[in-house]
C-alpha cells in the first residue's frame, strides 16, 4: 500500500504545476525533458519556462517554453525528422553534399573547393544545421559582402553550394525547411560589373591597333577570330589544326582546353550538349586561320593532352595557350592602347569578344534560333536576352525596315 501511494504522487515544480513524464525542475529553476532519440540514445531538451505565458526569470535571455519545445520533438518525430540535424555542422553537411558529387568538370571541382575553404574558415561553418534559421543565413551572406568583402559573384557561388547541400539535408529528413531558399539579390547588392558588348567602332579601333602594333600583332589574327566566330575561349584554346575544316569555311567545336590550378593540362567536352557544334567561317576568318597555321611555332616536342595535338598557339614552353594567357594578351594590349590615345577603350575581354559577337548578330536581325546554334547556348532564354540589349537606334532601323518592306 506505501509503494501504491509513493507512484501515485505526482511531480510538481515550484509553482506547483504538475509534471509530465520526462519532465523536471533542476534547482536553479530550469526545466528539462528527456527523451530517446531514434538511436536510443538519452538527449535532453532545456527551457526556463514550462509554458509559453510564463514569466522569464529575471536576466535570462527569451526562449521557447519547454511544452512548445517537446510539441516540436514530437511533430518531427512523426514525420521521421531527426533529432538536432544528425548533429552535422553546416561544413560537415556541405562536404557530405559535394562527396557525392562524381566526375565533374575541373572548374566545377575547384569552385567546390573554393566553398569549403570559405566555411572552413568561418564560424558559421562550425553551427549546427538545425539551428541555421532563414534569418541567420541571410545574416550570413551579408557578414560574407560587408564584412569580408565578397563579391556578388563569389557569394552567388558559395550560395550555390549551400542551398542544395541544405535541400539534400531536408531530403534526408534532417532538417524540415531550407534557410536558403531566398532570392539572393533581395539580400545582398548586385555588385557585379556587367559584360558588355563594345561597339563596331571600338572592336575596329582595337583590331587596327592590334594589326598595326610591333609587338601585338602576333595576337591580331586571334582576336580577329573571337571577334568574328563567338567562340568561347576555352574553346578557342582547344582548337586544333584539323577541327579547322578549310573546305568546307566551318570550325568543328567539340572540345575545350582548360589548365587546372596545379597546373595540369586536361581536355573536356563543350560546356553543355549545344556546345559541340560547327561554327560557319567567313573569308576573313578563313584567312586569319591559314596565317595561323602558317606561322605556328614548330616545337621540338609535339604537346599531346589526353590525345588531341596540333594546338593552335603554343606559349614559351611549347605548350598550349590556355584562358589566362589570352586574357593576359588583351590587357596588355588595351593598357597599352590606352596609355596610348585620349580617348579610352572600354574594358576588352575575350568573353567581351563573344558578346560582341552575339550583339551584332542580332543587330543584323539574325533568326534567334540560328544564333543560339552558333553560340552553343543550351538555353534559347540566353540568347535572347542578347536582343534585350538592343535600343532605340536599332529599334528604329527595324521599323524603317519592316515598313518599307
Amino acid at each position: 500500500m506505501k509503494g501504491e501511494r509513493n507512484m501515485s504522487v505526482k511531480r510538481r515544480d515550484n509553482k506547483n504545476r504538475v509534471l509530465r513524464n520526462g519532465e523536471s525542475q533542476r534547482a536553479d529553476g530550469r526545466y528539462v525533458y528527456v527523451y530517446v532519440d531514434g538511436n536510443g540514445k538519452q538527449k535532453f531538451l532545456y527551457s526556463w519556462k514550462l509554458e509559453n505565458t510564463d514569466k522569464l526569470p529575471y536576466g535570462k535571455r527569451e526562449c521557447m517554453s519547454l511544452r512548445d519545445k517537446i510539441k516540436l520533438l514530437n511533430r518531427d518525430l512523426n514525420d521521421g525528422i531527426v533529432s538536432q540535424g544528425g548533429n552535422l555542422t553546416v561544413l560537415e553537411l556541405v562536404k557530405k553534399y559535394i562527396g557525392q558529387k562524381t566526375g565533374v568538370r575541373h572548374n566545377t571541382e575547384a569552385n567546390y573547393n573554393f566553398v569549403i575553404n570559405i566555411i572552413a574558415k568561418d564560424e558559421f561553418g562550425a553551427r549546427r544545421i538545425d539551428k541555421v534559421k532563414l534569418s541567420d543565413a541571410k545574416e550570413w551572406l551579408i557578414k560574407l559582402q560587408k564584412v569580408d568583402g565578397r563579391g556578388y559573384s563569389s557569394i552567388h557561388s558559395i550560395r550555390g553550394v549551400v542551398r542544395p547541400a541544405f535541400q539534400m539535408a531536408v531530403d534526408d529528413d534532417l532538417i524540415r525547411k531550407n534557410p536558403f531558399e531566398f532570392m539572393l539579390a533581395t539580400v545582398v547588392v548586385n555588385d557585379s560589373v556587367t559584360r558588355e558588348a563594345i561597339t563596331r567602332k571600338e572592336e575596329k579601333t582595337f583590331l587596327k591597333f592590334l594589326q598595326n602594333d610591333e609587338h601585338f600583332s602576333r595576337y591580331y589574327d586571334g582576336v580577329f577570330i573571337l571577334f568574328k566566330t563567338g567562340l568561347r575561349i576555352s574553346e578557342f584554346c582547344g582548337l586544333t589544326i584539323k577541327d579547322i575544316d578549310f573546305d568546307n569555311k566551318r570550325i568543328s567545336v567539340n572540345h575545350q582546353l582548360q589548365r587546372t590550378r596545379d597546373m595540369k593540362y586536361v581536355i573536356e567536352d563543350t560546356k553543355t550538349k549545344s556546345g559541340t557544334r560547327f561554327v560557319p567561317m567567313t573569308d576573313e576568318v578563313v584567312e586569319c586561320f591559314k596565317r595561323i597555321i602558317h606561322n605556328r611555332k614548330k616545337p621540338k616536342v609535339e604537346p599531346m593532352i589526353d590525345g588531341y595535338s596540333g594546338f593552335l598557339f603554343l606559349d614559351k614552353n611549347d605548350m598550349p595557350e590556355v584562358a589566362l594567357h589570352w586574357e593576359k594578351h588583351f590587357e596588355w594590349a588595351l593598357q597599352k592602347y590606352n596609355r596610348t590615345y585620349k580617348v579610352q577603350l572600354p574594358k576588352i575581354t575575350p568573353h567581351v569578344c563573344r558578346h560582341t559577337f552575339c550583339s551584332n548578330m542580332a543587330k543584323g536581325g539574325m533568326n534567334p534560333k540560328t544564333l543560339q546554334y552558333i553560340m552553343g547556348h543550351s538555353d534559347i532564354g540566353v540568347t535572347l536576352n542578347t536582343y534585350t540589349h538592343l535600343g532605340i537606334d536599332d529599334a528604329e532601323e527595324e521599323m524603317k525596315k519592316v515598313c518599307n518592306a
